[in-house]
């Protein structure tokens, strides 16, 4: 398993490091197959006084499964990471539940796999799983449009994602709106 730490504003001193390391290296027990886990930690300046601290955690195996969770709640960039990495449990334990739909597919759990997992630590294993399904299908009509028009159509509409066809790229774009305030463009592409 390969570590990467990024940090934005923040010293990784030996001992946030030690404390990366110890944390993270204790996900292997629960998913095997683990290729790498990118931690990203960041402290956002804010104008009420209180800094921001920000973890992140990716995931990704062998398989393709990536996994992501994340914290901005907190003040101390350990609590941050601590919170970050109990989500990624819950994640874990979702990833586990797909073995009981239909079809492994490529991101199905193998029974091998399976028997080599660990059960996840005791207070995140007793949550029961939602079972969510799909509860609407909508098609729409894609009109070229340029991400400005796009940007505008969305804003009209009132909704945080808006799925168009870029006119400048030709392809099909989502365009979404991020936490702080600026928009993204999702532009899938087929592996």
């Amino acid at each position: 398993m390969e570590l990467k730490i990024h940090a934005r504003n923040v010293d990784v001193t030996a001992q946030l490091q030690d404390h990366v390391e110890k944390k993270v290296s204790k996900l292997d027990r629960y998913l095997p197959n683990i290729q790498e886990v990118r931690v990203d930690l960041a402290i956002e300046r804010r104008k009420q006084g209180l800094d921001q601290c920000i973890a992140q955690l990716t995931v990704r195996n062998t398989r393709g499964v990536i996994l992501r969770s994340e914290e901005k709640r907190q003040t101390d960039i350990y609590a941050a990471l601590d919170i970050a990495l109990d989500k990624m449990y819950r994640q874990i334990q979702r990833y586990k539940g797909k073995r009981k739909r239909k079809g492994t597919g490529r991101f199905g759990v193998t029974e091998a796999e399976l028997a080599a997992m660990e059960p996840l630590p005791l207070e995140v294993e007793e949550e029961e799983e939602e079972k969510l399904a799909i509860v609407r299908r909508k098609q729409i009509a894609l009109v070229p449009m340029s991400e400005d028009e796009a940007i505008d159509q969305m804003e009209l509409l009132g909704h945080d994602f808006f799925v168009f066809y870029n006119a400048e790229t030709a392809r099909v774009g989502v365009l979404y709106r991020r936490e702080d305030g600026n928009y993204g463009v999702l532009e899938p592409e087929a592996i």
